[in-house]
């Protein structure tokens, strides 16, 4: 009876603010956007590309573009009544101390912890009874923000630290290192640093990868060969040692290297794309040592979690789509001599390793299960977790006496927990003071039909009472692609979606790793369809269940999540109210030609492999699947001008085709953040502004004159 009284109460305050508007539609004037006479010709047939001089991110005229689109979309969201209330609100909930878990280098304990609002979180430490101190605080790096920590790593001993700052949110990094203990930088800078770590050796020196300069823009230009260097500390950068990569004969768009913690082996990951890799180590114990190759292919993706002496531990799924760990001596370690040390289960395996101890998390339908072994193969236990969601950590040195690990759900805030590896007993270490309660909201996992009868898990998140009545405000948010799984966690910004009455889904598209290399490859080249089939698939379901109709959808993504949205609303534009897609890949036929993107290629193909992936491509990239007539979705297309991974050019592509072929009344807007990249280290003031302007344009395009759930926001008004 009181769930009932809920929804009924829910329901009536979700049609008084659903009512007929009152008020005038915002008027959007679009700038119009030249066209030009590009043409290419693939297979004989010819495409034109009439936003050709958008690619070129740094000529006048685009910026000129830039300044122009922004002021039309700053101008419509200004005009919305409840941006603000949502902004407001969004600061008052974000306000909160957050704290990672902590390690340990040398004599200090290290950890990071933001105070609720800062930008960028602060590197703190402190010895064992003294003092908290700031080892790093990147708030200082620049006055707006916009320059961040991109990674952290220490000597072995912890006497030497090099950090790595991004600046604008590009994938370029500088090196910048530390004297520990005074804290003294004695290296300042190392450049041109990208896709890569800091791998140690010693207090001589570490390992890092590049790429040469690209010729032409920094940030558009194409970057295909990268490179591992050593530096030695003292000497400048241009005497560092190429070790490996740089061959005409032999192209790796991607090369990763790190050092096993007891520094006797250098690994190497050369890969020519984001999936399947090569395996190699070097003894660094023999000065004289040259490169054994365990693998000689891409055909999997292998790395090695740790090692005992000469036995490498192996995590593989070569000949496992679900992955196992193998064992294998290092003086013969080819896979004709692995043995298997974790076998595969029907379950998708992932390993860490710390205080001796190796830890099997397993995903079951998205879900942690957690397994103990130690180094032996021997099953300690079986972690028993706080509750249903998603579990990681279970990381640290091999003397390490206590481990953390974190949990979160959909409704759930992440905590972190203190482990004894040898007991399994463990205890809270740090849970979040934050103004929501997870009482009142559920998950529900359901499972659906595809198109082709491939049955897709789905998790769909929603306040207590919620009334199954079609008029639920919803987002689907979806990724479905390069093997990367979407596990339940909680958001900040999915809170206020919530707390609004909102509904979040969440599907496990194919494309994906939630059930192994097999879902993963079922959403790849000539079966990508297959994601935006499983995507639209869940929008049906949402309807057919009475969680939402068309009116009330949303759909999200962003990067390939980002193609999803936009291959989504072109092919279905009736099924949804609302588009967001957020640092699209939407030109197909070009992606390859910008950056890093050929390494995209296991999972798109690539318009000059064939006439048939030519074809396919083209039926679904979002920018070539605009037309004339057509009445779109209210779409905010998001990016940022620096973002150098999935180019601006993209959006700008996409946006300026549906202004000009948009036939509907909704608004077709881009949002380009400046001096901002793909996301990451994206300050949080920068981080709340989108999202509030995101949620605004999404209630107010789905009919709201004010928030459904208005008397949360009151008191936070100005």
């Amino acid at each position: 009876m009181k769930n009932t009284a809920i929804a009924l109460i829910v329901c009536l305050a979700i049609l008084a603010c659903k009512k007929e508007s009152t008020s005038e539609p915002i008027t959007v004037n679009y700038p119009v956007t030249a066209h030009v006479d590009t043409i290419d010709t693939y297979f004989d047939t010819e495409v034109p590309d009439p936003f050709r001089w958008l690619e070129d991110d740094r000529s006048a005229q685009t910026e000129a573009w830039v300044t122009e689109q922004n002021k039309v979309t700053f101008g419509y969201l200004e005009q919305i009544p409840f941006r603000k209330d949502l902004k407001n609100r969004m600061e008052k909930l974000w306000n909160y101390e957050k704290v990672s878990a902590p390690f340990k280098e040398g004599a200090y304990t290290y950890y990071y912890k933001n105070d609720g609002l800062q930008n960028q979180s602060v590197v703190y430490r402190k010895k064992e009874g003294g003092e908290e101190e700031i080892f790093l605080d990147p708030n200082t790096f620049s006055k707006d923000g916009t320059t961040s920590l991109a990674g952290l790593s220490f000597s072995k001993d912890g006497s030497l630290a090099a950090y790595l700052i991004s600046e604008g949110g590009s994938d370029w990094r500088k090196a910048i290192v530390l004297n520990a203990a005074s804290m003294e930088i004695i290296e300042d800078t190392l450049s041109d640093i990208k896709f890569s770590g800091i791998a140690w050796k010693g207090n001589e020196g570490f390992y890092y990868s590049s790429y040469d300069k690209p010729k032409g823009s920094e940030l558009s230009a194409k970057t295909d060969q990268h490179k591992v260097y050593y530096h030695t500390l003292g000497e400048d950068q241009a005497e560092d040692q190429l070790i490996y990569g740089g061959s005409p004969d032999e192209k790796h768009r991607y090369i990763s290297a790190s050092v096993t913690e007891d520094e006797h082996y250098l690994v190497l990951y050369p890969a020519t794309t984001t999936s399947g890799n090569k395996l190699l180590i070097r003894d660094l114990t023999d000065p004289n040592g040259l490169f054994i190759t365990i693998l000689n292919d891409t055909d999997s993706d292998s790395n090695v979690i740790d090692n005992k002496g000469e036995i490498l531990y192996i995590q593989t799924n070569r000949d496992a789509p679900n992955k196992k760990v193998v064992t294998v001596n290092a003086l013969q370690p080819g896979p004709e001599n692995w043995k298997d040390f974790i076998p595969e289960t029907e379950n998708v395996l992932s390993t860490s390793t710390g205080g001796g101890y190796i830890f099997a998390e397993y995903m079951v339908d998205a879900i942690s299960k957690v397994l103990q072994y130690d180094y032996d193969g021997k099953l300690i236990r079986d972690v028993n977790l706080p509750g249903i969601g998603s579990a990681g950590g279970f990381r640290g040195k091999l003397d390490a006496e206590d481990l953390y690990f974190s949990f979160t759900n959909y409704n759930t805030p992440s905590s972190i927990y203190k482990l004894d590896p040898v007991t399994g007993e463990y205890s809270s270490y740090w849970k979040p003071d934050i103004d929501f309660d997870p009482n009142a909201y559920e998950s529900k996992q359901v499972f659906y039909n595809s198109k082709d009868g491939t049955k897709v898990p789905m998790i769909i998140t929603y306040k207590k009472g919620l009334a199954l009545n079609g008029k639920n405000p919803t987002i689907l948010y979806g990724y479905g692609g390069f093997n990367i799984s979407l596990t339940p966690s909680f958001s900040i910004l999915n809170a206020i979606w919530m707390e609004q009455g909102g509904v979040y889904a969440v599907p496990n598209l194919r494309g994906g790793g939630e059930y192994g290399k097999k879902w993963h490859d079922a959403g790849t080249k000539l079966q990508k369809q297959n994601v935006f089939d499983d995507f639209i698939a869940a929008a049906e379901f949402l309807i057919s269940e009475n969680y939402t109709a068309s009116e009330y959808l949303a759909i999200r993504g962003g990067s390939n999540g980002g193609l999803l949205v936009g291959a989504a609303m072109t092919q279905r534009p009736e099924l949804m109210k609302v588009a967001l897609p957020a640092v699209g890949v939407m030109d197909m036929l070009r992606y390859h030609t910008f950056t890093a993107g050929a390494g995209w290629a296991y999972d798109y193909g690539t318009a000059e492999d064939s006439k048939e992936m030519f074809e396919y491509l083209k039926a679904y990239s979002p920018v070539h699947n605009i037309k004339e007539g057509v009445s779109y979705p209210a779409t905010l297309v998001t990016t940022g001008d620096h973002d150098d991974r999935v180019v601006p050019a993209h959006s700008f592509k996409f946006a300026a085709a549906l202004q000009e072929k948009q036939t509907g009344a909704d608004p077709t807007l881009i949002r380009i953040e400046t001096n901002a990249g793909h996301g990451a280290g994206t300050p949080i003031s920068k981080t709340i502004e989108l999202y509030a302007d995101i949620f605004a344009f999404t209630f107010y395009n789905m009919g709201y004159e004010e928030l459904p759930n208005q008397a949360v926001l009151k008191e936070f008004k100005d």
